[in-house]
């Protein structure tokens, strides 16, 4: 049966590259969300609401949204950040929205066994009611500290206030159907959600079709 199957997990949990990894090996299309999220903030409309309230500072010198000078302005617990993150993602999750569910029914057309949807905010933005299942990858915070530091250059404290300002890794694994163990190689987590996607969703390797791309 065609199904979404979401991806959550705690901030540099490894839910990219695991949903890669089962994606090369059934049947089924891949969504990430902060490619979403890039490709909404190119969008002439979405950069004219930003720089109305954000400033032009958040802008390179081509006019491009510079993500980093964005996050400065509403990453944290303060009052002035969480409203200003408020008002971001009134901004743009509509559009992420629309995104995500234009790539799912485009996966579905082209005979896709399903989709592995990974967005760091699902719960939080309401995406997740696009999903049929619900995947945590829990992961340690040394390892999730480690990788965010060193693959996406963040400091500890640019960790931490993404990691705040999402819901509770508890909240976050309560609401999921099932919990992946990504503490070693990333074959191992990988089989383990293989075997429940097969499981619960029928999917296989045997029924693989061409990807959308």
């Amino acid at each position: 049966m065609f199904a979404v199957v979401g991806l959550i997990g705690g901030v540099g949990s490894g839910k990219s590259t695991l949903s890669q990894w089962v994606a090369e090996r059934l049947p089924v299309g891949r969504i990430d969300g902060d490619v979403a999220g890039h490709e909404v903030l190119k969008r002439d409309e979405i950069k004219q609401q930003l720089a109305a309230r954000f400033g032009q500072e958040i802008f390179d010198d081509s006019g491009e949204i510079v993500r980093s000078r964005l996050g400065e302005k509403v990453w944290g617990e303060s009052p002035d950040k969480m409203a200003a993150r408020q008002q971001l993602e009134a901004i743009v999750h509509p559009g992420i929205r629309q995104e995500i569910e234009t790539q799912i029914q485009q996966f579905r057309k082209a005979g896709q066994a399903g989709v592995l949807l990974d967005a760091a905010v699902l719960l939080e933005s309401g995406w997740s009611n696009v999903c049929d299942r619900i995947v945590f990858v829990e992961t340690s915070d040394q390892a999730r500290r480690e990788r965010v530091m060193s693959q996406r250059n963040w400091t500890e404290e640019n960790w931490r206030k993404r990691e705040e300002s999402q819901l509770s890794l508890h909240e976050k694994r309560a609401r999921a159907d099932f919990v992946v163990m990504n503490t070693g190689p990333v074959a191992e987590a990988g089989e383990q959600l293989l075997s429940y996607l097969t499981e619960t969703c029928g999917w296989s390797a045997a029924n693989s079709s061409p990807d959308v791309g």
